[in-house]
This record gives C-alpha cells, structure tokens and sequence, in this order.
C-alpha cells in the first residue's frame, strides 16, 4: 500500500490554518483578539454578531490552532494562540490590499480620504515619543488599553475624549491610536480635536501591528503601568 506522502499531509494540515483565515467574521474575531484575552460575550458585542455565532467561529479558530481558551466559573475566555498570529493577519490584509483593486478603493474612499495630513508611522511615533514631541493618546475602550497598550501612551476613549480635552496640550503635537488600520476610532478622535484647535494625527495602523513589531508595549498589572514588551 502506497504510503502518503510526507509534504502532502503537511500541506492538508496548513490548509487547516488557512480555514481559520477564511471567513470574515473570523477575520474580525482575529483583530478583536490581538487587542487582548477577552470573553465570548465581549467578543461577540465588539464585533456585533450573535453569541452563538461568535462562539462557533472561536471554536474554528481554536481548532485551527489560531485561538486558545480558558474557562473562569461559566465563562470561556480566548486570546490568540501565538503572537504569529497577529503577524499572519497582517500579511493577509496587506496581500488584499495589494492586490485586490475592491479593497483599495474602500480604504482609499473610507480611511484615506478622511485624513488630511499623512499617518503617522510606527518608526516616526517611536522617535517623536522618545524625544517628548508627541503626547500618544489610546482611544480604545478602557480594559482593551489595561490588556495591552503603547507604553507611555495614555488612556482615551473616544466616548470620553471631551472631558480630557482641557489635559491635552496645544503646542504639542498629539498622535491616536486604535485597533487597526480599519478602526475608525482614531479617525473620529483625530477629527474631533483639530475641529478644537489641537495638531492631531493618527497611527498609521493600530496596537496589534505595533506589539507584532515587538515595539515597547505596557499592561496594566494592580493599577499600575508595567513594561510588557517581548
């Protein structure tokens, strides 16, 4: 009996991840999950599809080897597997953007043409920071910015940006941050505060390409700001 061949049955397994990549309600989970460890419910809420439906998905992604979980009482947990993960997303979105004309002209008309001024690189932001000449704001929600942030950035979420505005500084250029290129959350909040007299620009993607780049990153552990960088 002819036995299977080796590379074959590697290739049946790799095809396996590649399945975890191919639905975009997965896709969305992905991003969700770079953010940091969350629960079903809360990950079905930020992505705005049903719990059951949230659910199935994280168990093919589990099953794919692309998202682990744990149970706390009767609610499981999933964060993504390996930190490759984050970085595979990022080369798909990257190979879309590309090469598919669909999804160029959706960011060109979405995300492009809402910001005057150019993004901010990572590169930029990590020289700007360190020299003191930009204040980094985070406008995620509050617990995605205690599971992992930019260090030395600072806690604004979007909804509550008005009541910081008299803390930000008007001679000092201001960069946002969110969860991605695709997040609209630092596009508002750059909007916001140029329509108030502030030099806001926006990161160039988010948190998830910035940790994948093994850049300094920070967590919140017993109140406090602690170095997480790998």
């Amino acid at each position: 009996m002819k036995q299977p061949c080796p590379k074959r049955q590697i290739f049946e397994h790799l095809a396996r991840v590649g399945k975890g990549l191919a639905h975009a309600s997965r896709l969305d989970l992905l991003n969700a999950l770079a953010q940091g460890e969350r629960s079903v419910d809360a990950l079905a809420k930020v992505c705005g599809m049903p719990i059951p439906n949230a659910s199935h998905h994280l168990l093919i992604l589990k099953d794919c080897g692309l998202a682990a979980s744990r149970k706390e009482g009767l609610q499981v947990f999933y964060r993504l597997a390996l930190p490759e993960v984050a970085t595979a997303y990022t080369a798909v979105r990257r190979i879309a953007e590309q090469q598919l004309a669909e999804v160029d002209r959706i960011v060109r008309e979405n995300f492009e043409s809402r910001d005057a001024l150019q993004p901010v690189r990572r590169e930029e932001l990590l020289r700007m920071a360190r020299r003191g000449e930009a204040m980094v704001i985070d406008v995620r929600p509050a617990e995605e910015y205690a599971a992992g942030h930019i260090a030395g950035a600072v806690s604004m979420p979007l909804d509550a940006l008005p009541r910081f505005l008299k803390k930000l500084p008007k001679e000092q250029d201001i960069v946002a941050y969110c969860r991605g290129p695709y997040c609209m959350l630092a596009i508002e909040a750059v909007e916001k505060l140029r329509k108030k007299g502030f030099r806001a620009r926006r990161l160039e993607d988010g948190f998830p390409e910035w940790k994948a780049e093994r850049l300094p990153v920070s967590v919140i552990s017993g109140g406090a700001s602690r170095d997480a960088s790998g």
